[in-house]
């Protein structure tokens, strides 16, 4: 991102991408049966509610014809009481509609939530490079709150409002026909206009989702790197990002406020129309004397009965759009292939400690653009490998194919003579250890972080790995101690500290191939000093790469491997390196020279600090 074009959030968003809507169903129809139960609870539940919803409509006729007209007093205590029991029923079965459902509603949303998470988290590492957390975070908690509309009182109020403007349009049809063949006219073009502005909203709900989600994300990532942000004074940058993407948002709001709104009217001049209709037509029928008063005032509350359904089902119809592609972008979810989905047919580990080999590998990550090419080597059990080369050689690609983050094009890698692309992801990981450059923290404790690579591990281990790492003694100036928060991604540590949290991490997992990327980078001269012995421990035993920037902290390795543009140009110990003096002799006396100018550590002289091993 340069100063002069902040990226727009959103921007060059790929063509909007249809509903699948017979996938969303299939996944609707699952899910409804899945809560089956608490479904059909609630539907008995639904028909004692609708039913005795009409008890009182149905009984003005009686009150008007029969006790107010002809004075039949005594049938008015017994409406009354008929219409009181009809109350409490309707409100009864209201309250428990609501409870079974909503809590059937939130189960399934706690349910599908867990699903979509813990299927997120198992997708390939190339899936998250390329997808925003705030998109991945959206699809976890706000398109599976859409569910609640199809579990919950959505699909129920849909199913309850058709069945009560069924049983009303019946008894219009019994009290005048005509009046109601009229009154049906409008409301199947109240029920064309909102088929068409249906079919135009839809799409706007679901890019609302797309767009928050793109906002969410940029705002978290402005938020996560604030400190860069102010050191480039980028506040006003970042403002303007979000606020692009805020207006965005509100076009988005605005567009589904003028449609909502527009049905909103329109269902308002239909009612209006069928009023005025049934005070003309209703009141010629009473005059003539083909309808009662009774029946005329019974008939505006029947159509009352009617239209409310029609108008609450526009604003369900919208509801259970908006779930429809929240349930689709979670199918694609569900339908990208995971990382170990085929795991099942793959091998365990049979020999975590044997060789890692390379195999003429070639990998890359555009199309006709390979980033390693024809890379073969072994790296003997219990040895240290270190990569070194300029930007871009290709050394990260390489450690995540060790990671299993990414699988060769061509070749293939071995560990213990096993291909890796045969054995269980999770069983083969179950060995692996790893201290990146920029180590990641959770917001929790110090304890937490480090027994993250072990869970149950008790205080002592945690401690122990701690000691080992040289953690124990700035853990020990904190007033919380092990329970200390570091905020999130570690914040409130500094660098070398979070540097040792993870290197502890990895002491507790005991690990047959560890990684080390650049392990000691961000520690100071004496912190470096403390923790290389605890560096030489870890590393004893075990199956270790390192990549270094600093080529004074691998003397001691086994093997160095020299990578240039994806290929290993030169290969051996420090001492053959040097006295072969080509590329990587040039990189440790350029090194050395910067090392000689800054005097990292005043008093010492760079040389002598070259020759201390990791």
């Amino acid at each position: 991102m340069t100063a002069a074009t902040p990226p727009k959030a959103g921007a060059d968003a790929p063509a909007k991408k249809k509903t699948n809507y017979k996938a969303a169903w299939a996944e609707t129809r699952k899910l409804m049966w899945q809560h089956r139960g608490s479904l059909a609870i609630g539907l008995s539940l639904m028909l004692v509610n609708r039913f005795a919803g009409l008890v009182l409509p149905g009984s003005v006729k009686w009150i008007v014809d029969e006790v107010l007209t002809k004075g039949r007093l005594e049938l008015l205590m017994p409406i009354a009481i008929a219409g009181g029991v009809a109350t409490v029923l309707q409100a009864g079965s209201s309250f428990a509609l609501s409870q079974v459902i909503s809590v059937a509603a939130q189960r399934a949303i706690t349910e599908l939530r867990r699903r979509v998470q813990a299927r997120v988290l198992r997708l390939p590492v190339s899936f998250f490079d390329s997808t925003q957390s705030g998109v991945l975070i959206n699809r976890v908690m706000n398109d599976a709150e859409g569910i609640r509309n199809l579990i919950g009182t959505g699909i129920i109020q849909l199913i309850g409002g058709s069945l009560t403007a069924t049983i009303a349009l019946g008894y219009l049809f019994y009290l005048n026909w005509f009046l109601t063949t009229l009154t049906l006219a409008f409301l199947a073009i109240f029920a064309a206009v909102m088929a068409i502005a249906f079919q135009r909203l839809r799409p706007i709900f679901r890019e609302r989702s797309k767009i928050q989600a793109e906002v969410s994300g940029r705002l978290g990532q402005a938020m996560g790197g604030a400190r860069v942000v102010k050191v480039y004074t980028a506040e006003k940058r970042e403002e303007i990002v979000f606020t692009r993407g805020a207006h965005r948002l509100f076009r988005n709001i605005a567009s589904t406020i003028t449609g909502t709104s527009a049905i909103a009217a329109v269902s308002t001049v239909i009612i209006g129309a069928v009023g005025v209709l049934i005070l003309t037509v209703g009141g010629r029928a009473v005059t003539a004397g083909t309808m009662t008063l009774g029946d005329l005032v019974s008939y505006i509350f029947f159509v009352g009965l009617v239209s409310f359904p029609v108008v609450q089902m526009a604003s369900i119809g919208t509801q259970l759009t908006e779930a429809f592609a929240g349930l689709d972008r979670i199918r694609e979810i569900f339908e990208t292939p995971t990382e170990d989905e085929d795991d099942a047919s793959r091998h365990l580990l049979a020999r975590p400690d044997g060789d890692v080999v390379f195999e003429h590998v070639w990998f890359e990550y555009r199309e006709g653009i390979p980033v390693l090419r024809d890379v073969s080597f072994t790296a003997r059990a219990g040895t240290t490998t270190a990569l070194v080369g300029s930007s871009g050689s290709g050394k990260s690609t390489l450690i995540s194919l060790i990671l299993a983050f990414n699988r060769p094009l061509k070749g293939r890698v071995t560990i213990a003579g096993q291909d890796l692309a045969t054995l269980k992801l999770r069983d083969y990981r179950a060995t692996l250890g790893v201290v990146l450059q920029d180590n990641f923290l959770f917001d929790g404790t110090i304890a937490d972080n480090i027994a993250f690579s072990k869970p149950g591990a008790t205080a002592a281990e945690v401690r122990e790995a701690a000691r080992i790492a040289n953690c124990d003694e700035f853990i020990a100036g904190f007033p919380d101690g092990y329970d200390t928060i570091v905020g999130e991604r570690g914040v409130k540590l500094s660098g070398g500290q979070r540097q040792r949290v993870a290197i502890a991490r990895a002491i507790l997992a005991d690990p047959q191939v560890l990684i080390l990327d650049e392990a000691t980078s961000s520690l100071d001269s004496e912190s470096e000093k403390q923790i290389r012995d605890a560096l030489r421990s870890l590393r004893s035993g075990r199956t270790t790469f390192v990549i270094a920037h600093r080529l004074s902290t691998i003397r001691s390795a086994d093997q160095i491997l020299v990578l240039e543009q994806g290929e290993i140009i030169e290969r051996g110990s420090h001492r053959e390196l040097m006295a072969l003096g080509r590329r990587y002799k040039e990189l440790h006396d350029t090194q050395h020279e910067i090392e000689k100018d800054l005097f990292i550590n005043p008093g010492e002289d760079p040389s002598e600090v070259a020759e201390k091993p990791l």
